[in-house]
């Protein structure tokens, strides 16, 4: 049995976060353009070390408030890699991350004169990644399809006011399918959910469309009550 931790192998601890947005029409993904080896010139997730002072959520706050310039927003944590050469510098395990922005909030963000420069991508026209990267966005693509199904995360890339169309075509973006209209506002508006506003957006056509609000209130209260988001 192993009984000093002087008997361990040290390695180094990273986070790699995965940047989903939504710009009311397309899913998208954040990512860098490395300026330094290796794989440099190439196209990243955004990542960093773990520090001393801090634990892993911190970490990974750390480096999306870096890149985006926002906190608070919604970050869940999704598996660790640890594979040992998938990191050709030194031995690393990275443990992975997905946020949801709302990118039309997020200005595009370029070389800040330190190591990368970023830019949204339509996530089915990203380009190849470096490292183990690609199978960290497949996971959380997965990860992010079952969570829109079975809880309200996907109002986390709209802004505060949306259309019913808005949140149809961000749903079919997450899914990768088309969704019958009838269909699907039958079941949004059976959850009970919503809080329909008396304002409308005239940009969509010449009736304009009714906008809507996430009532997280009463989403909160109808959870304690037993209540179950299912789409």
């Amino acid at each position: 049995m192993i009984n000093s931790y002087q008997d361990g192998d040290k390695f180094t601890l990273a986070v790699d976060c995965i940047i989903f947005g939504f710009d009311n029409e397309k899913l998208k993904i954040l990512l860098i353009k490395r300026d330094f080896e290796p794989e440099k010139g190439k196209w990243s997730l955004m990542g960093g070390f773990l520090r001393k002072e801090e634990n892993l959520d911190e970490a990974a706050d750390r480096v999306l408030q870096h890149l985006t310039g926002l906190d608070n927003v919604y970050l869940e944590q999704l598996h660790a890699y640890s594979a040992v050469d998938r990191d050709p510098l030194e031995r690393t395990v990275s443990v992975s991350y997905y946020a949801l922005i709302n990118a039309s909030t997020t200005p595009e963000i370029n070389d800040d004169g330190e190591q990368y420069a970023a830019h949204w991508f339509n996530i089915d026209e990203a380009p190849e990644l470096i490292f183990d990267h690609n199978a960290m966005v497949r996971h959380a693509m997965n990860r992010l399809r079952y969570r829109a199904l079975t809880k309200p995360i996907g109002f986390e890339l709209l802004p505060e006011k949306f259309t019913m169309r808005q949140l149809q075509s961000l749903y079919e973006a997450i899914l990768g399918e088309k969704l019958d209209k009838r269909n699907f506002i039958n079941k949004i508006n059976g959850l009970d959910i919503l809080h329909k506003l008396d304002e409308k957006d005239m940009n969509s056509s010449r009736k304009g469309s009714f906008l809507y609000m996430f009532d997280e209130l009463k989403y909160n209260a109808k959870v304690s009550e037993g209540f179950i988001f299912k789409l």
